[in-house]
């Protein structure tokens, strides 16, 4: 049976009638980013003749295993996106482009989690995720060292690539030009708030969402060159070997590339705290990325972009559990001696006040307050310092506390870091849904009130709580935040003792 055809601006595809949608896999929206085209910015792609196949999910970005996730096959040739939409005709309908998560490094947007289905048939929008390359390829910065053939921020100029097809092409979908949300989790949702700091990007966006991230992670030049000393040693190459750095298979270079995880991004900049782990980031680079995204959304940048965004309250317990798990026997010494290593001169300090803020009150033992400390340092605060550089601009700026708690690993899960997703895209009842969330009719429930949430921020700039339950934006006066769990509640400044701790920093 022959599926919709549209029409592009690079030529017809032919997507697949799926479950009474219209579905289109695969599209580029640049041209294969190798050889000659390896650390360089996404070049628009060739245009093809005929009609062209938009049926199968194309490689992801080439990349390491990841703890949770199946991306499937690999390829450098992975610049492409995916469409889900109730008709291809002049509906009009809000748009929401989904970028994903991953910590730069993993990832893909073809993943069953974030699937478009129940977005497009039941709240009449259209979705879009897309892949964009990750890690060393994606991020590493070789500008400095190797010339300025090796342009930076590669990963970031592929999102935006991708929202420049999404304005010139989704109205041919039934989507709405004018009306575009980016929304995405974790490494996702740092993209998010980087993008609302990226002048290219500026206007190709109405409203973001970033979920689990906010616009604090980008580093310096300095920073991001000597994290690509240590990719060049690793792979055994020089500056001037550019030759080799352009061909060398991806996999040697996924390979180098963990030898970079130990290094610390941001311990020569006053008032920011050190990253760890992440390597590969937006780099400020001045062109791009001209200077810190939050310092660009500060000036007004983003201004005519509505908000809305917000964390896990147990963010950090995934990494304890799920990548770290010798964190859940931590001494209380070696909690200090963690949290000091990543603030500086306040590691004792910030213990011993979470841990007089949670006695008797909350779980209080040394990975507890260790996760606390992590998933606010980390997550919550800088989603409030986001919100608070937005909204001297935009009155329409919304802060969530996602606060359901996994029943995974007996309950000690928590309301981690990623159990928003399934509840995002309701994909509970998929293998990723279920780990997290239990699956069953709560949780199917839980999916529902949060799509709805969303898709009516998508559609009007305001999200809708069930049960008529007012979710009023947001003011440094009463800091309103939407708790959501299987029973929603409006709270005024939730943990506000904690949040007074990083005043000065971050």
């Amino acid at each position: 049976m022959s599926g919709p055809i549209v029409e592009t601006s690079c030529g017809k595809i032919e997507g697949e009638l799926w479950e009474g949608l219209n579905v289109f896999r695969g599209i580029p929206f640049a041209k294969p980013p190798v050889g000659g085209l390896r650390w360089r910015s996404p070049q628009a792609p060739e245009p093809w003749p005929g009609v062209r196949s938009a049926r199968e999910f194309s490689p992801a970005a080439p990349q390491d295993k990841s703890p949770v996730l199946e991306v499937g096959p690999q390829s450098e040739d992975c610049l492409y996106l995916n469409v889900w939409t109730p008709a291809c005709d002049g509906g009009k309908r809000p748009v929401m482009v989904w970028f994903h998560g991953g910590g730069f490094l993993t990832g893909s947007g073809s993943i069953e989690s974030y699937h478009g289905t129940s977005y497009a048939r039941r709240f009449d929008t259209v979705i879009v995720t897309a892949n964009y390359r990750l890690g060393a390829l994606g991020f590493g910065h070789l500008a400095d060292l190797c010339g300025e053939a090796f342009e930076p921020n590669c990963g970031l100029s592929d999102q935006v690539a991708a929202l420049s097809w999404v304005r010139e092409n989704i109205e041919r979908f039934g989507g709405d030009p004018s009306n575009v949300t980016i929304f995405g989790e974790s490494a996702g949702g740092m993209t998010v708030g980087t993008l609302l700091g990226t002048p290219a990007a500026k206007g190709l966006f109405h409203k973001a969402i970033p979920q689990s991230g906010a616009a604090h992670h980008a580093c310096t030049r300095e920073d991001a060159t000597r994290a690509a000393r240590v990719l060049l040693d690793a792979l055994g190459l020089h500056p001037g070997d550019e030759e080799k750095l352009r061909y060398i298979p991806a996999a040697d270079i996924v390979k180098a590339q963990r030898k970079c995880l130990s290094v610390r991004l941001n311990e020569r900049r006053p008032r920011r705290l050190p990253l760890l782990g992440m390597p590969f980031i937006p780099v400020i680079d001045g062109k791009i990325l001209p200077k810190d995204p939050l310092e660009a959304i500060r000036g007004g940048l983003s201004k005519d972009v509505s908000v809305l965004i917000g964390t896990t309250l147990d963010e950090w317990m995934f990494f304890i559990i799920l990548t770290d798990p010798k964190k859940q026997n931590l001494s209380p010494e070696a909690c200090i001696a963690s949290c000091e290593a990543r603030n500086p001169g306040r590691g004792a300090a910030s213990v011993e006040l979470y841990r007089r803020l949670r006695e008797g009150k909350f779980p209080a033992s040394p990975a507890d307050l260790f996760c606390a400390i992590e998933s606010d340092r980390v997550f919550r605060i800088p989603a409030i310092r986001l919100v608070e550089a937005q909204l001297a601009h935009q009155p329409n700026t919304y802060l969530y506390l996602f606060a359901f708690s996994s029943p995974a690993f007996g309950g000690k899960l928590r309301a981690c870091h990623a159990i928003d997703v399934p509840f995002t895209f309701g994909t509970t009842e998929t293998a990723f849904g279920k780990f997290f969330t239990g699956g069953g009719p709560g949780p199917k429930n839980l999916a529902d009130q949060v799509q709805r949430a969303w898709s009516a921020f998508a559609r009007t700039g305001k999200p809708e709580a069930p049960g008529g339950i007012g979710w009023p934006a947001y003011t440094e006066t009463t800091r309103p935040t939407m708790r959501i769990d299987t029973q929603w509640r409006l709270e005024s400044d939730p943990l506000a003792e904690e949040r007074r701790f990083w005043s000065e920093i971050l």
